[in-house]
């Protein structure tokens, strides 16, 4: 899980591509070494999770970085969701420091604003490779009819700094949160999740296929999975769409 330092980071920043996420993936298997960050001021395909297409504002974030997976998570959810969760939400709140009161993460790995969704992580697995995907809204949000639901902006809360520099700021954070997985360990990643996201007792909405299960947030299990305290009992959660119903109106997540 060894990262590099946050100066070694290779940073290549574009006007255009496809995929941030593609293109490392593509780099990848052409045998890149970890440690590459991509950026793109446009992305022409850019996606979310299961198929979705990622709506671009502009002056947004596309971002994405390729590590050593190793065996990490190889068996369970594994720690990447909260590394990276962790590693966007302080990026962020950094570039707009107003903005962090304001910020909470949703399981596994979206960003909120005021709760609105401001931010999704797309993470995929190429071999030992893993490639993570970062889109945030920066100066301004898509359009609700783009996505079919009002969405957050750092913006609204103070100057954005270049997208160059919010990356570099999650990258720093990036090599932090791993050596805290790596020296504290999965538990001690999860607790601070903890801190940052919808707290015990929120009601949620898991939908996935032909479930659909209501609850309340009842915290996290050893491997990371989604904890749910429904009528028929307690329900662990792997996957599903996510609805954070907290602040009046349902908010769905990505993944």
């Amino acid at each position: 899980m060894t990262q590099p330092e946050a100066a070694a980071w290779r940073l290549e920043c574009y006007e255009e591509l496809t995929s941030t996420s593609d293109i490392c993936l593509e780099r990848a298997r052409a045998g890149e070494a970890p440690g590459l960050a991509l950026l793109a001021h446009h992305q022409t395909k850019g996606r979310g999770s299961r198929g979705r297409a990622w709506a671009n504002a502009g002056q947004s974030l596309a971002f994405s970085v390729l590590l050593d997976a190793g065996q990490a998570g190889a068996d369970a959810l594994g720690g990447w969701p909260f590394v990276a969760s962790l590693a966007f939400f302080e990026g962020l709140a950094e570039s707009v420091p107003a903005a962090r009161k304001h910020l909470m993460i949703k399981w596994p790995n979206d960003i909120l604003l005021d709760g609105q969704k401001l931010a999704g992580i797309l993470i995929e697995r190429e071999g030992t490779m893993l490639v993570i995907g970062m889109g945030a809204n920066l100066a301004q949000p898509p359009q609700e009819a783009q996505i079919g639901r009002k969405a957050g902006a750092l913006g609204d809360y103070g100057p954005v700094p270049s997208s160059a520099d919010v990356a570099r700021a999650i990258l720093a954070h990036l090599t932090n949160w791993c050596d805290v997985w790596n020296r504290e360990g999965f538990a001690a990643l999860c607790a601070e999740w903890r801190k940052r996201a919808h707290p015990v007792g929120t009601p949620l909405v898991v939908s996935g296929g032909t479930t659909y299960e209501k609850g309340q947030f009842a915290g996290l299990a050893a491997d990371g999975r989604l904890l749910l305290e429904t009528e028929d009992g307690m329900k662990t959660i792997a996957t599903g769409d996510i609805l954070l119903a907290q602040h009046g109106a349902d908010v769905a997540s990505r993944h």
